[in-house]
C-alpha cells in the first residue's frame, strides 16, 4: 500500500512542479508584456483546478486498469483527464473563469518542455532507423508548409484582400 501512496504522491509532486512553471512562465510573460493576463487569486484558483483533473484523471486511469474491458484499460489518461475536465466544467462556470484566468501560452510552455524531454530520451532509436526517414521527414515539412501557405493565399483570396 506505501508503494502506491508514494507513486501518487509522486504524480502530485509533478503535477505540482507542472503548475510552479506554469506560474513562473506566466509572470515572465507579465513581466515582458504588462498587457497580458494578471495573475490574481483566481489564476492560482484556476491553477489548483488544473492540476486537480489532472489528479483525477491519473487516478481514474489507474483504476480503470482493474476493468475487465480492455478498451477501457488502454484509454489514455490524457483522455480521462479531458473527461474529468469536461464533466466539472459542464457543472459549473467557476471552473471555466478559474482555468481562463490561466495564460494560455504559459500551459503550453511546460508541456513542450516536458515533451522535449521524453522525446530525448528516444534519440537512440532514431540512429537505428535509415536515413531515407530523414528525406520522408524534409519533404513532409515541404509539403505541410507549402499546402498551409496555399490554403493561407486561397482564403486571403476568397476573402477579397
Amino acid at each position: 500500500m506505501a508503494a502506491g501512496m508514494n507513486k501518487y504522491v509522486k504524480f502530485g509532486l509533478i503535477l505540482l512542479l507542472s503548475i510552479g512553471l506554469i506560474l513562473f512562465t506566466q509572470q515572465i510573460k507579465l513581466l515582458k508584456n504588462p498587457e497580458s493576463t494578471p495573475i490574481s487569486i483566481l489564476t492560482i484558483y484556476g491553477l489548483i483546478t488544473l492540476w486537480a483533473f489532472s489528479f483525477i484523471g491519473i487516478l481514474i486511469s489507474d483504476l480503470s486498469k482493474k476493468v475487465s474491458l480492455r478498451f477501457v484499460q488502454d484509454f489514455p489518461v490524457l483522455g480521462w483527464v479531458a473527461i474529468t475536465s469536461l464533466i466539472f466544467c459542464s457543472a459549473s462556470d467557476w471552473f471555466i473563469k478559474a482555468i481562463g484566468a490561466v495564460d494560455f501560452l504559459s500551459i503550453t510552455t511546460p508541456i513542450l518542455a516536458f515533451a522535449g524531454i521524453s522525446v530525448a530520451d528516444q534519440l537512440v532509436d532514431l540512429r537505428k532507423t535509415s536515413w531515407k526517414v530523414a528525406i520522408v521527414a524534409v519533404f513532409v515539412f515541404m509539403g505541410t508548409y507549402i499546402g498551409s501557405a496555399l490554403l493561407a493565399q486561397f482564403g486571403l483570396f476568397v476573402s477579397g484582400r
